[in-house]
């Protein structure tokens, strides 16, 4: 099915689906809710099909869990939470249109979704109109600030550069030099740009990067895979790879990296964007010591997490999730922790309205699985949080190398785009 017809039959069907309650059609529905008294509803626009389904899919159900464990404790505000999802397919503009109808039709007290920046920026004049709310749950590029968007991951300032300046560092791999290779959109571009001027902050040559983007969903990674083997044999110094690719092209690359023989310890790949998720059905042997910073790992130890993670293989087996029980990434962490933020802040304010429950974001904290306390304040909408420095192991994961020592106050915009 094109994604013209796709796109009118979605549209054609949303409103009969959504009254009806339906999940199971030939294209999914627009929007699946079920309506009933005495409920809050909350809006999910997360991609269950196209080239970001597998990670981004995932969130849907965390976010359910969330919502499942707020009721059993007796709601918000003597209501309990309706979760209302969606699929907008990858499909940048559908995210929008979704949240829209979510907004006006289905009166959602918030949203929650997106994983690419390009999706986010799709919804931020929806939300910012509508004077609705947003909790983004993904680590980006920074570089914006609306009182509309919760920003519950890290900006640049608080997991990237800590990240590279790690690897120039003697305990890293002393990196001279950097090949950096993304997804052609906004979340790339914007890293990229900032790392140039970064690295020029640092005294480092331009001759010592160099930047390739491919379209997303792109697979066919030889010739810039080759690219790199070719970067890697100049003089200079370590090269390293800043991978900001998404979504499925995150194992293609890492598939064209092993049928290349490039080991770590000759190339090391610093993944930006790649989760536990992103090695299932990898042989991750040939990619041991490649790195990862997000603001949780599933080895992140403690009470917190250990919980967490026992609840999540639970509800897998109970609701019957389309995903493996046994592996956890950080957007679905930062996903659940954003449902709990909205009703400590809802409860706080003793309102589900827009203003009051913004006004209330000042002074909420919820201990993460990570194991670090999340904080929000009056400042902005960005949330304080530890972050992590993980390396690929043998089992489809990642080994914790560095964590902050606590939770850095987020930088907004970065000094050097």
């Amino acid at each position: 099915m094109t994604k013209f017809s796709r796109r009118s039959f979605l549209k054609s069907t949303a409103g009969a689906a959504a009254a009806a309650g339906l999940t199971n059609l030939a294209a999914p529905a627009l929007i699946t809710s079920a309506r009933a008294a005495g409920t809050v509803k909350l809006g999910c626009l997360f991609s269950s099909s196209g080239t970001m389904a597998n990670i981004e899919g995932r969130l849907n159900h965390v976010v359910r869990m969330a919502a499942d464990e707020i009721n059993a404790a007796g709601g918000v505000n003597g209501s309990t939470i309706e979760v209302v999802t969606s699929d907008p397919a990858s499909d940048w503009p559908l995210y929008a249109q979704i949240g829209r109808q979510m907004l006006q039709q289905e009166k959602v007290a918030s949203l929650f979704g997106c994983w690419t920046s390009v999706s986010r920026k799709s919804v931020l004049p929806v939300v910012e109109q509508a004077d609705g709310l947003l909790f983004y749950p993904l680590h980006f590029e920074g570089d914006e600030n609306s009182k509309n968007v919760v920003y519950v991951n890290s900006p640049p300032a608080s997991s990237v550069l800590p990240a590279v300046d790690y690897l120039m560092s003697d305990e890293g791999v002393t990196a001279k030099r950097f090949f950096m290779l993304g997804s052609d959109y906004v979340w790339p571009r914007t890293i990229n740009k900032q790392l140039k001027g970064y690295f020029k902050s640092k005294g480092i040559p331009e001759t010592s990067w160099k930047e390739e983007y491919v379209p997303l969903g792109f697979s066919n990674f030889q010739t810039l895979v080759n690219q790199i083997r070719a970067f890697a044999d100049q003089p200079g110094g370590q090269p390293v790879v800043i991978l900001t690719t998404v979504g499925s092209s995150i194992p293609d690359f890492f598939r064209e990296f092993i049928n290349q023989g490039i080991k770590a310890t000759e190339v090391p790949v610093l993944g930006l964007d790649v989760v536990e998720a992103d090695l299932e059905g990898l042989d991750t042997a040939p990619l041991v010591g490649h790195l990862n910073c997000w603001a949780y790992l599933q080895k992140a130890a403690g009470p917190a997490n250990e919980k967490f993670l026992k609840d999540w293989a639970g509800y897998v087996k109970a609701k019957n999730v389309p995903f493996k029980a046994d592996v956890v990434i950080d957007p679905m962490v930062s996903a659940y922790d954003s449902v709990h933020l909205w009703a400590l802040a809802a409860k706080k304010a003793g309102s589900f309205e827009v203003p009051q429950v913004r006004a209330a974001f000042d002074g909420i904290t919820f201990d993460c699985p990570s194991g670090y306390k999340l904080k929000m304040t009056a400042e902005n909408n960005y949330v304080y949080r530890g972050v992590f420095i993980g390396s690929v192991n043998e089992a489809q994961g990642f080994d914790i190398l560095w964590q902050s020592k606590d939770e850095p106050k987020p930088i907004p915009f970065s000094p050097y785009g």
